[in-house]
């Protein structure tokens, strides 16, 4: 898909624009309507099936996705793709563009996990935690673990993720074979990852299910802690 220059006529007729030359009022007129934000991080593993989407993102209605699609579609952020046979199945993925929001979403995720209304308890995607790991994880200290296979079933979804110049790369692929496997639920994940305890107690606890180097697996575990910033 050829990318198309976005002007306020495209939109204008749908919308209200804030009237600013501010690059951070033009990102709110892109993406700052109610789940877009949430819609292009559920993408940003790879492309998505209408219902993989939905089915994520507790309280969005089939109506109000067909909608932020649509805009995210306008505006050049995302495109509509077929899968090849057998599945024939219609999938949305991010443009070139639209995946250049990583960092941008990634940097607002990390300045707000630092305020005190942030609660780890609430509901979360599968997508959502692998990319917390992503966000979160120390990259520096992250540099200081040997070549590790990590290998996660999240909500029962397989991914696949290895440390690359201190930056976890995330795939989508069945973690059988990898160094260490972490099995659980997102929520209760996040608070193995983001807590205190230690991951043989998290296991005891029934937060998580790991097999495989446990002793790495702590290692991996001890790269992640919620930001706190001065009052």
């Amino acid at each position: 898909m050829e990318s198309q220059k976005i002007t306020k006529s495209d939109f204008a007729r749908s919308r209200r624009w804030y009237q600013d030359a501010c690059g951070t009022a033009l990102a709110m007129d892109l993406v700052g309507e109610r789940w877009a934000l949430l819609i292009i991080r559920e993408l940003l593993l790879g492309p998505r099936r209408f219902g993989e989407i939905r089915g994520a993102l507790v309280g969005l209605s089939a109506n109000v996705l067909t909608q932020r699609l649509e805009g995210l579609e306008k505006a050049g952020i995302l495109e509509r793709r077929h899968l090849p046979s057998p599945s024939n199945a219609q999938v949305y993925a991010l443009t070139r563009w639209g995946r250049a929001a990583e960092e941008p979403i990634f940097a607002l995720s990390r300045w707000a996990a630092g305020s005190p209304a942030h609660d780890v308890t609430l509901p979360l995607s599968n997508t959502a935690f692998m990319l917390s790991l992503r966000t979160m994880m120390d990259r520096e200290r992250a540099r200081t673990l040997p070549p590790v296979d990590l290998g996660f079933r999240i909500g029962g979804e397989p991914f696949r993720a290895k440390i690359v110049e201190g930056k976890l790369e995330i795939e989508r692929v069945d973690p059988d074979g990898a160094d260490v496997v972490f099995i659980g639920q997102p929520s209760p994940m996040a608070s193995v990852f983001y807590g205190r305890d230690p991951l043989a107690e998290s296991q005891r606890l029934g937060k998580v299910a790991a097999a495989g180097d446990l002793a790495l697996g702590q290692r991996f575990v001890d790269l992640f802690a919620l930001p706190t910033f001065p009052a």
